[in-house]
């Protein structure tokens, strides 16, 4: 059960209101969990294919981006978890995070510049 009770009384007023969560939050919420989803189906499909018709770079390339996918599947779950339960607790605060998103980027650029560095140090065959 939430700690915080039901009926809360805006700051400055002496009348408690029921406080009211719209179901626009949950369902941005959902949004951005399924957002998250879609590029990890995505990045899976490029690693698939480079597994599949690449050669040991590939499979190198290809580990890699199934590593970044499958941080970002984990990412997204716990993000969507912890927004959730602050939505259920009627939090006030924020739902950002300024750190995931740039964590993921940046494994992201490491793994395309792998891959392009360990292509031009084999000769592009």
């Amino acid at each position: 059960m939430s700690s915080q009770p039901l009926l809360q009384s805006a700051p400055g007023k002496r009348i408690a209101l029921p406080t009211r969560v719209e179901p626009k939050v949950f369902f941005a919420n959902e949004r951005t969990f399924l957002s998250y989803l879609n590029f990890t189906v995505l990045l899976g499909g490029l690693a698939i294919g480079l597994l599949n018709f690449g050669d040991s770079v590939g499979r190198i390339s290809a580990g890699l981006f199934t590593l970044v996918a499958m941080g970002t599947m984990l990412y997204a779950l716990i993000t969507f978890h912890w927004r959730a339960r602050s939505i259920r607790m009627r939090g006030q605060g924020g739902f950002d995070d300024r750190v995931g998103p740039t964590v993921l980027a940046i494994a992201l650029a490491v793994a395309v510049l792998v891959n392009f560095v360990l292509r031009v140090a084999d000769g592009g065959e």
